[in-house]
């Protein structure tokens, strides 16, 4: 079954006005953020886990970020981008709003970073970055959560590829989709998680950590 756009834009929660004005510039410029069907969902599945601390993998301009720290009041959230030139814009856009005390920036590669000199255990993990490198994040975040934690992977449809035969892709994506469909195929096997797929937005992963 299918649903309209108009349907699904009906359940949308309204944005205020800074958020509304990052989704134009995200737009604009062609910076991927999390779809809006999406990050409501993400947002009610956090209310429902009501995490304190949060660790974001691929802060873009900020947009999600800014997202979960307005959800939940009581969370801190670390967020880490590679890119100097979308650091300086989600440091721009956070240091506008009303939670930008509880959130921090870093800059660097994720995969290199060393977070546990900041913070040495996260409820809940946000992956939201180099799709075909999924593997190697969860590998090296998923020890700071602790039992009964949860890791949130966005992208995992990738607008439709994941979902075709690998001589159907692009031939610059393979390799991407290839390790994308690796790491569902190794996350749904692994006994530690139980895993569950939401076909919202472009594709959303929950990880609960037994």
């Amino acid at each position: 079954m299918e649903f309209s756009d108009a349907y699904i834009e009906s359940f949308i929660q309204p944005r205020n006005a800074l958020l509304m004005e990052m989704e134009s510039f995200a737009k604009e410029h062609h910076v991927p953020i999390m779809q809006l069907p999406a990050i409501d969902v993400l947002n009610q599945l956090l209310r429902i886990q009501n995490p304190s601390s949060i660790l974001e993998i691929g802060t873009a301009i900020g947009y999600s970020a800014l997202r979960m720290a307005e959800t939940l009041p009581n969370c801190s959230i670390v967020t880490i981008e590679r890119d100097s030139e979308r650091v300086n814009l989600a440091k721009e856009f956070i240091a506008r709003s009303e939670v930008s005390n509880r959130i921090t920036v870093i800059e660097g590669d994720a995969l290199e970073v060393d977070v546990e000199t900041i913070q040495s255990t996260f409820d809940a993990v946000f992956i939201d970055a180099a799709k075909g490198q999924n593997i190697r994040f969860f590998e090296k975040f998923a020890p700071l959560v602790p039992p009964g934690g949860i890791l949130y992977i966005d992208n995992i449809y990738m607008h439709g590829l994941s979902d075709l035969d690998i001589k159907e892709v692009p031939r610059r994506k393979r390799t991407m989709i290839r390790n994308l469909k690796h790491f569902t195929d190794w996350i749904m096997q692994n006994p530690n998680y139980d895993s569950t797929f939401f076909p919202v937005g472009d594709g959303l992963l929950i990880c609960l950590k037994r």
